[in-house]
């Protein structure tokens, strides 16, 4: 993230997680995904996970640029360090397992944090990658959470590719509502009455969202995405 976006996305971020908690890796669907990938050994990255980590809080090195979530994760005993994905602090190929699920939208060179991505992973090793799909189902939503843009599939899987980055699976991710009146509410509630709304998302959106969100079904390399908002990526870093 650089200069006005990164500053803006910090704001939005940094507040929000000042008034949320820490959800546990294990609630989310993406759990049975990431424990068929932790090895004993294995080195693991998640880069701006906010409050909502998807890899084991144990063991894992993190990096955000909001100092809230920071604070909280440091709390529960994670490695926990300020950064952000533009300049990572680690050495070439220091990690097995990196996740970078929802952040590549945010950026204006989203070149530039990919290719620090595949930087610090291994040949061989595993990332996870997560994105909102097709420009025209751009929403107020999309600009009030700090996107910059979002991918058309062939474009996003070249972009990847540029980077050693070979999908492996896919599957639709998120638990964002599919209604564009349910996302124009939400977002004139935290513009106008944000100490209400976020309690209603703590206290009844996110544990509701938990309880019924849909299994995480994989398919090999990339799926239909026609119907698809958004996309989860499982890639394998390539040689190069």
């Amino acid at each position: 993230m650089r200069d006005a976006l990164r500053e803006r996305n910090l704001r939005i971020y940094d507040t929000l997680w000042a008034d949320c908690r820490l959800i546990e890796p294990q609630k989310f669907n993406t759990w049975p995904l990431i424990s068929s990938l932790l090895r004993q050994d294995g080195r693991r990255l998640e880069i701006a996970p906010g409050l909502r980590p998807r890899l084991p809080i144990e063991g894992t090195q993190f990096i955000d640029v909001s100092h809230s979530a920071l604070s909280q994760l440091a709390a529960r005993g994670a490695h926990a360090i300020l950064g952000d994905v533009a300049s990572l602090p680690f050495a070439r190929g220091a990690f097995d397992l990196v996740s970078a699920l929802d952040i590549i939208e945010h950026l204006t060179d989203d070149d530039r944090a990919l290719a620090e991505i595949s930087r610090v992973t291994r040949p061989g090793g595993t990332v996870l990658i997560s994105t909102p799909l097709h420009e025209a189902r751009w929403t107020e939503f999309d600009r009030f959470v700090g996107h910059q843009r979002r991918y058309e599939p062939a474009q996003l899987i070249a972009k990847l590719a540029k980077h050693n980055l070979v999908v492996l699976k896919s599957g639709a991710f998120g638990m964002q509502p599919r209604s564009s009146f349910i996302l124009d509410m939400g977002v004139w509630w935290l513009n106008n009455h944000r100490e209400h709304a976020m309690k209603i998302y703590n206290r009844i959106l996110v544990p509701w969202g938990l309880r019924f969100q849909k299994n995480l079904d994989l398919m090999p390399e990339v799926i239909a995405t026609d119907d698809l908002d958004e996309i989860l990526l499982v890639c394998r870093r390539e040689e190069g």
